[in-house]
This record gives C-alpha cells, structure tokens and sequence, in this order.
C-alpha cells in the first residue's frame, strides 16, 4: 500500500489522521481537497478502524463520487470493495429499494425526472382541488410553480402534515397584526390551501402509481429511519465513519439525514467551505457549516489554508470581495 500520508502538509495530514470523534475541516479553494478525503477514507481502512463497507461518503455530483472512488481504489490496492460512496439521493434511493416494503412504497418503485413529474402531474391535473392555480385560460400555467413549492419543501423537511399544520395557525393569526385587508387575507389563506392540499394528493398520486421524485429520496429515507428505530440504529452500526464532502451546500433535509446516521457514534467528518456556498436557490443551508459546531460539542477542526492553484494577487483579491460578507463567515465567527 503506498505511503498515504507522503506529501501532505501538517494540516492536511491531521485532517487524515483525525479520526476519532466530529471533525469539521474548512478547505478554501485549491487546498487539495479531494486528496484529502480520499487518503482520509483510505487511512481509516489501512488502520483498520473499519471495514470498506462501513463507511459512508456523500458528495453532490455523480462525477465527484465517482472521481473519489477511483482515487480510493488507487490508495488501496485490493479495491475499496463495497464503500458506500455515492451521492446523498443515490445513498437514499439505494436505502429506500432495501426497505421498501418497511415504508410501504412498491419494491418496484421509479423515480421520476423532471420533465416526467410535469407529465405526471399534467395528466392527474383534474384530480387536485385547485382554483387560482387551475385557471380556465391556462389549466396547466402553474404545474412548474407548485412541483417547485413542493420540492422546496422537501429540501426544508416539511411534510404535507406539516404544512397543513402551518396553514392552521395561519388561519388563527388575526388579520389586523399582518397589515393586509379581511379580502386579501381570505385570497391568500385560500392559495395557501390549495397548495396544502395539491402536496397531499401529490404525494398520495405518486405512492399509488409506484413514484417517487428526486425530493423523495431523501425525505423518504428519513421518515424510514424517523418511524422505524430498529432499521435507524442497524444504519447507525454498519456506518461507523461517515464523511460529506461540500457540507456547505447541504439542505435542512440532508443535514438530518446525516445527524440521524451519526447520532450514535458521532464519527462524522464534513468538509467544506462557508465561502464556496452556491446552492443556496436549490435549498443549501449555510447554517449548517455555521451551526456543526453547536450540533457536536466536541468537535475538532481542521483549516486548509495552502493554495496549490492560485496565484496569490488572485488569492488576496478574491479575498478582498468575500469580506463584504462579514460579519456571517465562519472565519469571523471563530
């Protein structure tokens, strides 16, 4: 096996070493990132502190998961054999066809793109109890704007009880302490309504058609392991290392995902960068790189500062633009 830690500086090599516990590792641009997930995953199987198959890694892209399997499968000569990498709605999907008679979904279950959810919903249209978002000129205009609704609830962990529970103290918030007048409160309750109860009958549509959309497969699999603990703690034990690449850019949905795995043993390492945020119109919540600290009390953390890409008149400009975001960075916060 070929020395793994050969040619990494003193932070990159505890960023490797580090395994013990919550580890937060704040990489800026250039740092070699990627070399140090994957001799990080290859070091803790070279240790022997776990099997392959006990350890999970999740990151954004297809590509990046499979860039980072071919680099582990360099580092360890006899395969990464079973290491779960993959992304976080690839990890779900293959949790949800494990289990899928434990959620009652179709074992047989497929998942719909895009262009196939507008489809589905087009040809269900009259089946949702819609008014202002079925109008007689265009029956079909708001289609896109409810799926988009709906999958930004899912990114937020919000189910359609939930909203309907949402939508019943909105109806008991008196008119006066919102500003608006007794009609537009009443027009906008009944919209709110109607968006409640197209989520419901969505998601009933779908179940009964053997669907699931891209949101589900992450929401999905925490209401499995929400509702059913024995099937939890038996994914808490077999991932004894979990790491997540572009923590920055995770959702509230992801991030109770991960918690929910790493609930027990705490063997969690996220890499990221507050700076690099760029999903935040898909949902990622820049909280949740801000907030780990709090998540985990006894959290280490690693900061990866060497550039191996950039010039530094580049470096000391890009910086000069990134602190008109102060005071909210994790820099400034520490």
């Amino acid at each position: 096996m070929p020395d793994i830690l050969s040619g990494l500086n003193k932070e990159q090599k505890q960023a490797v070493t580090e395994t013990g516990g919550p580890l937060l590792i704040i990489a800026g641009a250039g740092t070699a990132k990627p070399t140090v997930i994957t001799r990080r995953i290859a070091h803790i199987i070279e240790q022997k502190r776990a099997l392959p198959s006990e350890i999970l890694a999740l990151t954004f892209t297809e590509k990046a998961a499979a860039e980072m399997e071919e680099r582990v499968d360099v580092l360890v000569p006899y395969g990464y054999v079973d290491t779960w990498i993959s992304t976080f709605h690839a990890f779900g999907n293959r949790i949800l066809q494990e289990k899928a008679l434990d959620l009652g979904l179709a074992p047989d279950f497929k998942v719909l793109t895009k262009p196939q959810q507008i489809l589905f919903f087009q040809q269900n249209l009259f089946a949702f109890d819609l008014n202002y978002y079925r109008p007689l000129s265009n029956p079909t205009k708001f289609i896109e704007a409810i799926l988009a609704f709906i999958s930004r609830c899912k990114d937020e962990d919000i189910s359609p009880e939930d909203y309907k529970k949402y939508l019943a103290k909105l109806k008991k918030t008196p008119v006066k302490k919102l500003g608006v007048s007794k009609e537009e409160w009443q027009e906008e309750t009944s919209r709110q309504e109607e968006l409640a109860n197209a989520y419901a009958k969505y998601e009933n549509l779908k179940i009964q058609a053997a669907k699931l959309d891209y949101g589900d497969q992450v929401i999905k699999t925490l209401e499995l392991f929400r509702t059913r603990p024995k099937i939890l703690k038996e994914y808490q034990k077999k991932f004894k290392y979990i790491l997540v690449d572009e923590y920055q850019d995770t959702n509230y949905s992801q991030n109770e995902l991960v918690k929910l795995l790493a609930g027990s043993h705490k063997n969690i390492c996220v890499v990221g960068d507050d700076d690099q945020s760029i999903y935040k119109f898909r949902g990622a919540a820049i909280s949740n790189i801000l907030k780990f600290k709090e998540d985990y009390s006894k959290v280490k953390q690693v900061v990866l500062t060497t550039n191996y890409r950039s010039t530094q008149s580049l470096l000391d400009t890009s910086y000069r633009l990134i602190r008109f975001n102060d005071p909210d960075r994790l820099e400034v916060k520490n």
